[in-house]
């Protein structure tokens, strides 16, 4: 097995701890600032880039192989995509906390080049396989959306140094972060969970219809929002995109139980079942939105509503579903490195016996209990029940992967 994976899924672990250590420096408070700073840039990009996208790719680079039965198109340029993406993302965290444009501009472009050469490998391996299903279909959606998310992000960039388009600035910014969000994590998560979940159920025999229809209307969502940012005509085009994703999850949700129907594993570990958990409180969450915001597309876009919405996605549903999917990969491609060629051998661990399910599970219900609490702080606008919530967060959150990483110890 490649060590490629590993090296994005290390480096993502790490991440994940330094996010949640500087959230704990600054007891959350930067999440009740104005995020369109500095402070709010580092933390941001620190969350999405560093951690989630950090891992994800790493998750990528070794599912793609399970999903098409074939290998990545060239392990030179993942090698080369982890070089670029890495000292380029470091440099812009870096240039945030110095405030230096300079730094953030040199250093964003070669975090450019990496997402451009993960794109192309992605997009080689995908057409080379010609399996188009949809779950590889989702891979290539959310691999296009991240080059998109970073082609706009460098936009945004270059108008910031020279203030060549200042109308299209604001705009960029909510297409930058919409298809960064929706797009990137949304496509790549439904997708792969189309792939994961029914391997760790040994589900069989379950219908895929829902499948295409998730997918349709989830890049209906995606291209609708991004079409809503660009233009500025918000007046109920972002409210039917709303709707649109509100479709798309209810879809995916019902989905996601005709599959644990066909279940032949009762128990497949509190991280698949936690996986599940979420994703019907996010389609929960995003019913209520669409329902409170069809008073006025106006309500979508105060800043209370979007920095509690980025929050619950982001932080919930995107983290905690990457955080239980975690705890089933990180063990089977570690164990599979190590001892693959060796199963069956005498003093050879089982893959049960890598990491403790009752951590896992424990360690998830206590993230949930913190994230809770500090969404009730920003609902009620209670910066002390954020801090606590919050401070409770980091603190699990590092808890819980350090008993994953700890697995690379075995």
């Amino acid at each position: 097995m490649s060590r490629l994976p590993f090296l994005f899924i290390i480096t993502g672990i790490f991440g994940f701890v330094m996010y949640h250590a500087f959230s704990l420096l600054s007891l959350t408070g930067w999440l009740g600032d104005e995020l369109r700073g500095p402070e709010g840039w580092f933390h941001a990009h620190l969350f999405v880039l560093g951690w989630a996208t950090m891992l994800a790719m790493g998750a990528v680079y070794q599912l793609i192989h399970v999903i098409l039965q074939s290998n990545i198109y060239s392990l030179l340029l993942g090698y080369c995509h982890y070089f670029f993406f890495t000292i380029g993302l470091t440099g812009m965290l870096y240039g945030f906390i110095r405030g230096d444009v300079h730094w953030i501009a040199g250093s964003a472009t070669l975090a450019l080049i990496g997402i451009l050469l993960f794109g192309c490998n992605m997009a080689v391996t995908l057409f080379r396989a010609s399996q188009w299903n949809p779950v590889t279909i989702s891979a290539a959606c959310s691999c296009l959306y991240l080059v998109l998310t970073g082609l706009s992000g460098m936009l945004m960039g270059l108008n910031f140094a020279f203030g060549q388009w200042n109308g299209l600035h604001e705009r960029l910014f909510g297409a930058h972060i919409w298809m960064g969000t929706l797009g990137w994590f949304g496509m790549l998560i439904t997708g792969f969970s189309y792939k994961m979940l029914p391997m760790f159920y040994l589900s069989h025999d379950y219908s895929i219809r829902l499948q295409k229809i998730v997918l349709v209307l989830w890049n209906a969502a995606v291209i609708t929002g991004v079409i809503t940012f660009l233009t500025g005509i918000k007046d109920g085009l972002l409210w039917f995109a709303l709707l649109l994703l509100s479709a798309a999850m209810i879809c995916y949700v019902y989905h996601l139980e005709q599959i644990q129907e066909k279940r032949h594993k009762k128990n497949p570990g509190p991280g698949i079942r936690w996986s599940v958990y979420v994703s019907r409180a996010f389609a929960v969450y995003v019913m209520a939105l669409l329902i409170y915001s069809a008073q006025g597309t106006d309500l979508l876009l105060h800043p209370r509503v979007v920095l509690l919405s980025g929050w619950v996605y982001l932080g919930g549903w995107v983290s905690l579903t990457i955080l239980g999917y975690a705890s089933k990969i990180v063990p089977f491609l570690w164990w599979t490195h190590k001892y693959g060629k060796q199963a069956g051998r005498p003093g050879v661990p089982l893959m049960a016996g890598m990491l403790s399910e009752r951590y896992v599970q424990w360690g998830l219900i206590a993230m949930v209990a913190g994230s809770l609490l500090l969404v009730s702080g920003i609902l009620i606008n209670l910066a002390e029940v954020m801090m606590v919530g919050g401070t409770i967060l980091s603190l699990i959150s590092i808890a819980y992967i350090a008993n994953i990483a700890l697995v690379f110890k075995r």
